[in-house]
C-alpha cells in the first residue's frame, strides 16, 4: 500500500509567514526511522512536507481511484506550522481531499490541545482532574485553589511555558508571561505533589493499554515535567516501566485513561499523563492527541515493553487506522507480526 509519511520540517510553505509559530517539530531520524519501519511492512512509502503543497504532492503519489476508494493513506506526524490549533491543520486539509489519516481527526486533537476544554469534558465524564482557573491577567480570583499552582499556557504542549508557582503573590507576573509569550490564555491548576503515570493507549473499539510509565524524579526539588524535565538525559531522570502500581489502582488508571480518550475524542493512539496523591486519588492532568514516536519516547517504551518492536508498533498504528477507515488491517497476513504477550508485573507497592 502507498504510504505518505507527513511532518512539518521547514516554515517556508507558506502564504505568509502570520501568527504563532510552531515551537516543536519531529527531527529527521525520528521520522525516517517510520518511514523505514513501513517499508519493511511491506509498503511504498513517501516521506512528504505538510504545507501548501502537500495536496499536489499527494494527488501525484495517491492519485483518486476509478471507484472512488482511496489508493492510499497519509501516516500524520505534521506539528503545523504556525498559527492556532496547528495540529488540526494536516488533518483538516487531508478530510477535505479525502484522503485517509492516521490519528486524531481535527475534532480530537483540537478538544486535546485545548487544555481547558479538555479538562471541562473528562471532568464532566467523572474524570478526576486537578481543581482550576482560567486568567488573563493573573488578578483574577484564584477561588478555592490551593497553592502551590502550575501555570502552563492553555493550547500548547509538551511543557512549554509550565511553570511552578509556590506564592499568590508570583502568580501575576507568571500569567503574563504566558499571555505575552503565548499570545493565549494561561491554565492555572492545582499542582498535585505525588507520583507521575503517563498511560499510553492504542487502537478505537477496545482499546490496548500499553503497559504504564512512571516517571522517576529522584531527589529533584521540582518534581514537574518542564520542558527541561523532559531532557531526561541533562535531568536525571528515570522512567520506570511497567510502573510498580498495585493492581487495583492500575485497573482505575486504565480505566480513566480510556474514558479521557473517549471524552476527547482521540482516535487511533494517544498517551495520558496522570499523578497520583499522597492518599492513593488519581488526576488526569491532560491528554496528548498524537504522542512523539522517537526510538526513546515513553509511547515507545510502553510498546517495547508490551513486545512491539518498533516496526512493529508503526505498522500497528496504521492497521489500527486502515481498519478504522475500511474494515480491514493494510498488509497482508503474513506480514502482521503480533507482540509478544505482556508478561510484566503489575503488582507492588510519567509527555
Amino acid at each position: 500500500m502507498r504510504v505518505a509519511v507527513v511532518w512539518n520540517h521547514g516554515d517556508t510553505g507558506v502564504i505568509n509567514r502570520f501568527g504563532q509559530s510552531c515551537p516543536e517539530h519531529y527531527d529527521r531520524e525520528t521520522v525516517e526511522s517510520v518511514v523505514a519501519a513501513l517499508q519493511g511492512g511491506g509498503h511504498e512509502a513517501l516521506l512528504c512536507e505538510g504545507d501548501k503543497e502537500l495536496l499536489a504532492t499527494l494527488e501525484r503519489f495517491v492519485p483518486p481511484d476509478p471507484q472512488a476508494r482511496p489508493s492510499g493513506i497519509v501516516f500524520n506526524m505534521a506539528y503545523g506550522i504556525q498559527g492556532e490549533s496547528r495540529l488540526t491543520h494536516v488533518p483538516a486539509m487531508l478530510e477535505m481531499a479525502g484522503v485517509p489519516y492516521t490519528g486524531s481527526s481535527p475534532l480530537g486533537h483540537g478538544l486535546a490541545l485545548d487544555k481547558i476544554i479538555a479538562k471541562r469534558l473528562i471532568r464532566d465524564g467523572g474524570v478526576p482532574t486537578p481543581n482550576f482557573r482560567v486568567m488573563r491577567r493573573g488578578t483574577e480570583s484564584t477561588g478555592d485553589l490551593r497553592f502551590p499552582v502550575v501555570v502552563k499556557p492553555r493550547h500548547e504542549s509538551n511543557s512549554f511555558g509550565l511553570q511552578l508557582v509556590r506564592e499568590p503573590a508570583q502568580l501575576k507576573q507568571a500569567v503574563e508571561l504566558i499571555v505575552t509569550q503565548y499570545a493565549q490564555d494561561a491554565l492555572v491548576e492545582e499542582y498535585i505533589e505525588g507520583r507521575e503515570i503517563w498511560v499510553a493507549l492504542l487502537g478505537n473499539g477496545k482499546l490496548e493499554v500499553l503497559p504504564l510509565v512512571e516517571m522517576d524524579f529522584g531527589d529533584r526539588e521540582t518534581r514537574l515535567m518542564t520542558l527541561e524535565a523532559k531532557d531526561m538525559a541533562v535531568a536525571g531522570l528515570q522512567r520506570i516501566c511497567p510502573a510498580q502500581i498495585g493492581s487495583k489502582l492500575a485497573t482505575v488508571l486504565r480505566d480513566i485513561s480510556v474514558a479521557t480518550f473517549r471524552a476527547c475524542q482521540c482516535r487511533d493512539y494517544a498517551r495520558v499523563d496522570l499523578r497520583i496523591d499522597h492518599s492513593g486519588q488519581p488526576f488526569v492532568l491532560e491528554i496528548n492527541s498524537m504522542p512523539t514516536l522517537g526510538m526513546l519516547s515513553t509511547y515507545v517504551l510502553a510498546a517495547t515493553t508490551a513486545g512491539y518492536s518498533f516496526s512493529n508498533l508503526v505498522n500497528r498504528i496504521l492497521d489500527v487506522a486502515h481498519t478504522r477507515y475500511f474494515g480491514t488491517a493494510s498488509r497482508k497476513a503474513e506480514t502482521c507480526i503480533e507482540p509478544k504477550p505482556y508478561q510484566g508485573a503489575l503488582g507492588g507497592v510519567d509527555s
